[in-house]
């Protein structure tokens, strides 16, 4: 155990130290600093009880004598406990918090590196992109691609094009930009001597050596001013240019990415001088080498997104707001392809995936869970111990958007009270990198170790995608608590804004006055794993054992979205031709080597659907459904029929079905009539002995 240094705030927060079992301090920032101090010479790790003052702490663990050996962690109980309406209530939520901070850090994830040497394309209106190359050129390798006309300096100390952007990709260090330059001033070639200008005869020509076409009449006497340069040509051929950047500040109206998180080195502030001149100090640090989390794993083998030439699930491509996961195919087997220098690290992609092929790995699930489950453990022990009817809620929520809502309604209930209501006792918040990166198998296993209900806090920042994945998510996970005869159990919380604490506030008084839930269930001891089918099972087998209400024979229907599921089969259709098998990425279709059977595990059925579209018969259909563990782990038979043997040699060779289908559609070709029909019923082998028997 290490040192845990909680400070009361000047008395403000009506904590029973005893009750905690810590030393509590009033001013440990100020006056009693000298504890903290002290508190350095111990090997052991120390936790200190307050967010606001870290940078102080921080700071003077940075000056201390001895180098700290163990880490120093911060974690904040004042907004969502102290300061709150139910502040004394509180002590088994401080005590999960104080357990969860002193547990060890996930595990480091690989690294996914950029390189800016400071090549900048700024483009937009001349009369905004100037201004701004002529203060950045002489810090940075500064372009400016005007998309409008504007008056062009008198020195060329930086190149300057004109033209219209067709297309714009890339990341910091590895931006590709291809516009069409349409004037027939070509800037690259213009020496600004100013001949064009005193020539043409309609004034079509101004300091920004472009030529307005309105104007401009059929004299070319422009051409004849600059036939020593050459700079301007009516009917150039090449138009098209195509050049690479580090750095891409884009002033136009209509940016060319608008997704909510664009890539690294892209700025789109708009026309706003102030959101323009604070994107300026951001271009200014972004040279040189950096590196982020590489946020996600991907395990091609597990992927359903294709096989035999066919697409099945695209959810991760669908829901990615980056563009930084595309289509991949090669020998009829598809898989997707992640571009780490684009992805944000929202870890949709994970939430959607069906067979956990996409995995979020910052932190994994399973590190996850070892955090959740102390959580619980904690606040259920010291609730009992106190005697408190409380079970605990998860309060899951981004950690920069989130924890500054958070603070912010925590800080505001304390000093309006009457105005503003804090987290009640029960309700735990847990950051995480994006809202959007957990999905139903955290949320059920969450509620297996004890929490009696799981809420995620939307600031409203969020993609549009990211929330309609959410809410889908959502809707499935309820539906298979339904199954079992749980009520709803997991829900959304949306704000409009990071700013919109009116409405976080009243939820949280809602949920005051609704109160604790129970549990659904009796904690489970299991550990969540990083693959997402294996704890999912594990989940729904525990929930089975404690469920209300006793699963259909059929199973119970789920939304469209579901990752569970069987198939429904039409069996006169179906003529047991085996596509369907060898499509299945999941190996949950399979033939019998012995007889024509077509058999189906459920558990393994990711609900992809690359079956459905593979077979010739369309006799196959996805059925989204919950059937109890022991149904899906069965091999079960879709459809079987009898063999049919070669009249020649005996052989199996197909079925009854798919020869009388045969005969059906070749018995009135040339090449089978009379007796020939006979070569129909033969095996391959058979039927060319007999159509070399014949020539013969």
């Amino acid at each position: 155990m290490g040192q845990k240094f909680v400070c009361n705030c000047n008395g403000t927060m009506p904590l029973d130290a005893k009750a905690l079992g810590v030393t509590m301090h009033n001013s440990l920032c100020r006056q009693e600093v000298g504890s903290f101090l002290k508190g350095l010479d111990n090997p052991e790790s120390i936790v200190v009880a307050c967010t606001q003052e870290a940078s102080l702490f921080s700071e003077l663990a940075n000056q201390a004598e001895k180098p700290l050996i163990a880490p120093l962690k911060f974690v904040n109980i004042r907004e969502v406990a102290g300061w709150t309406q139910e502040a004394k209530t509180s002590g088994p939520k401080i005590a999960a918090l104080l357990a969860l901070s002193e547990m060890p850090e996930a595990e480091a994830v690989p690294v996914v590196n950029y390189e800016s040497q400071g090549r900048l394309l700024i483009l937009g209106p001349g009369a905004q992109a100037i201004p701004w190359a002529q203060k950045l050129q002489t810090s940075l390798d500064v372009s400016v691609l005007c998309t409008e006309p504007g008056e062009l300096p008198l020195a060329r100390d930086y190149p300057i094009y004109s033209g219209v952007v067709s297309k714009l990709d890339g990341y910091l260090g590895k931006f590709t930009v291809t516009w069409e330059a349409k004037n027939p001033i070509d800037l690259e070639m213009c020496t600004r001597c100013g001949a064009c200008l005193e020539a043409c005869p309609e004034n079509a020509i101004d300091l920004s050596f472009q030529i307005d076409l309105n104007k401009c009449k059929t004299h070319r006497s422009c051409v004849t001013a600059c036939a020593s340069i050459g700079a301007i040509s009516f009917d150039r051929e090449e138009r098209e240019r195509t050049s690479e950047f580090d750095l891409v500040l884009d002033l136009r109206q209509n940016p060319a990415m608008r997704m909510s998180q664009t890539p690294q080195g892209y700025f789109a502030p708009g026309s706003d001088p102030l959101e323009q001149a604070l994107i300026m100090y951001q271009l200014l640090e972004m040279v040189g080498e950096f590196e982020k989390p590489k946020y996600f794993a991907y395990n091609d083998k597990l992927c359903a997104h294709g096989r035999n030439g066919k697409v099945g699930c695209s959810a991760c491509i669908d829901v990615c707001s980056t563009g930084a996961i595309g289509s991949l195919f090669k020998n009829g087997q598809g898989t997707v392809e992640v571009n780490p220098n684009l992805c944000m690290g929202c870890g949709a992609c994970s939430a959607v995936c069906p067979s956990g092929a996409m995995r979020y790995n910052y932190p994994s699930v399973s590190h996850q869970g070892k955090e959740l489950k102390t959580i619980a453990s904690v606040f259920n022990a010291e609730a009992a111990k106190h005697n408190l009817d409380l079970a605990p809620s998860l309060l899951l929520h981004n950690f920069k958007a989130g924890t500054q809502m958070i603070d912010g309604l925590g800080r505001s209930a304390h000093i309006l009270p009457k105005q503003f209501e804090g987290l009640p006792a029960f309700l735990v918040p847990y950051g995480i990198e994006h809202i959007a990166s957990t999905g139903l198998e955290l949320w059920l296993g969450t509620l297996s170790y004890g929490f009696a209900e799981v809420i995620l806090l939307l600031s409203g920042d969020e993609d549009p995608a990211y929330r309609d994945a959410l809410i889908n998510q959502v809707k499935l996970a309820n539906s298979i608590l339904n199954a079992y005869g749980f009520e709803d159990r997991i829900q959304l919380l949306m704000a409009e804004s990071q700013a919109d604490l009116s409405s976080l506030s009243k939820s949280m008084g809602n949920l005051r006055q609704r109160g604790s839930l129970k549990p659904i269930c009796t904690p489970a001891s299991f550990g969540l794993s990083n693959q997402k089918r294996e704890t999912l099972e594990a989940v729904l087998e525990h929930l089975q054992k404690q469920a209300k209400t006793r699963l259909p024979e059929a199973g119970a229907p789920l939304p469209k979205n579901s990752l569970l599921g069987g198939l429904k089969i039409n069996r006169d259709a179906c003529t047991l031709c085996m596509s369907c098998v060898g499509s299945c990425p999941e190996g949950a279709l399979l033939d019998n080597v012995d007889e024509p059977i077509l058999s189906f595990i459920e558990k393994q059925c990711v609900q992809c659907g690359i079956c459905v579209q593979t077979c010739p018969e369309n006799a196959l259909g996805l059925d989204p459904r919950l059937q109890s563990v022991e149904q899906r782990k069965q091999k079960q038979t879709l459809n079987e029929t009898q063999a049919f043997h070669c009249i020649s040699c005996g052989k199996p060779f197909g079925t009854a079905k798919m020869v009388d289908l045969m005969l059906a559609k070749l018995g009135a070709h040339s090449a089978f009539s009379g007796a020939a029909m006979d070569r129909l019923k033969m095996c391959g082998d058979c039927r060319v002995v007999d159509m070399v028997k014949k020539e013969l």
